[in-house]
């Protein structure tokens, strides 16, 4: 691997060849993987490609803040720390290798020197995943890691998003056709690594499966805390991910189903009902209530105590509350304490996937 001066001033280099310009565009940064096919022969997506190119890592991969928005202009020399780290957060890295691949399968294709470097960066990015992995299958939240950045992490579908971008290149869907075949093995053996630690990661509780935490110890596997408002706990929102990637198999395994009956018997067991989460705007800031609703759907907690399965909550101050209202008003309106993730699982995926499989 180039050292980090090797590798910036290689980039200087690459910005002064191809400079890249500020993509005013009429798709969303989020709406960038939603678009049809010719979309991603036009120049706008190309030059959010060769924006792209520019902002990769020296790791290999991309930055959470290129996610933000990076994507969408040319690096300056203001954005020299985003070279230095890379992160599998937010579908960071993720996201950017399915733009290029996107763009590298458009037709008319990219002129030869641009379908290079399109290539040379998507397997560079796709190189990284596959290092960052753990020999016992998990992936971090960020590589090179250190602190809770190093836990295995399915906190905003992290590990799920990796597994599903190598199992296309490992099916051979159109946009990676031209992968090589040993990439393509690599891929499926990281795949079938990260499934078995899926798969050792749910929690048992008293004898029983139930789910996952948002992130998990790299060594023990047991759940893990992060910042200070996220306590090691089981999560409602990022277990329906892993949930639909084990589901996402037609000829599941015994253990596999039954991690996901176990699964989704623990979402029917704690789901929230009668209540509702308003939103509000205040003069100090946004914040947010719990009110009384017969009407409303069902709810789940973000988190929930191991062995009680009661909602937590925590503060900056990482003190465990029961109730979202005994903490304060800047955390209680700037993060998702609740979610409805699980409701079109167990309303709609999971009967179907059972049809198919619980004969």
């Amino acid at each position: 691997m180039h050292s980090l001066k090797q590798f910036l001033r290689l980039s200087a280099a690459l910005m002064a060849a191809f400079p890249a310009v500020r993509a005013e565009s009429a798709v969303g940064r989020k709406e960038l993987l939603r678009q049809p096919d010719a979309w991603y022969a036009s120049n706008e997506a190309r030059t959010i490609a060769d924006n792209i190119v520019l902002h990769q890592s020296a790791p290999g991969g991309w930055t959470n803040w290129s996610n933000e928005g990076g994507m969408m202009q040319p690096p300056t020399p203001a954005d020299a720390p985003n070279l230095v780290h890379a992160s599998l957060d937010d579908g960071a890295t993720t996201t950017q290798l399915k733009i290029l691949a996107r763009v590298l399968a458009a037709k008319p294709s990219p002129a030869p020197a641009r379908a290079a470097r399109y290539r040379a960066s998507f397997l560079r990015g796709f190189d990284y995943l596959l290092a960052a992995q753990y020999p016992n299958g998990g992936w971090p939240h960020r590589y090179p890691a250190e602190g809770y950045h190093a836990h295995i992490t399915f906190n905003d579908d992290t590990t799920s998003n990796v597994i599903v971008l190598l199992r296309a290149a490992v099916a051979g869907e159109p946009v990676h056709a031209w992968l090589d075949a040993p990439r393509r093995q690599r891929a499926a053996d990281a795949v079938n690594r990260g499934i078995a630690c899926i798969l050792r990661c749910q929690v048992v509780v008293d004898g029983k499966k139930t789910v996952w935490g948002a992130q998990h110890d790299a060594k023990t596997l047991a759940p893990a805390a992060a910042r200070k408002f996220e306590p090691a706990s089981l999560c409602g929102s990022e277990s329906v991910g892993l949930v639909r990637l084990l589901m996402d198999n037609e000829r599941p395994s015994p253990e596999v189903i039954a991690a996901v009956q176990a699964a989704v018997a623990w979402m029917q067991a704690v789901k929230l009902t009668g209540i509702r989460v308003e939103r509000l705007e205040t003069p100090a800031g946004k914040d947010a209530r719990v009110i009384a609703d017969p009407a409303a759907p069902p709810l789940w907690a973000r988190f929930y105590e191991i062995g009680t399965n009661r909602p937590i909550f925590a503060g900056r101050d990482a003190v465990i509350k029961y109730s979202m209202a005994e903490i304060e008003r800047e955390r209680r309106g700037g993060y998702g304490w609740y979610t409805e993730r699980p409701r079109a699982l167990l309303e709609q995926d999971y009967p179907r996937w059972a049809q198919r499989h619980l004969k």
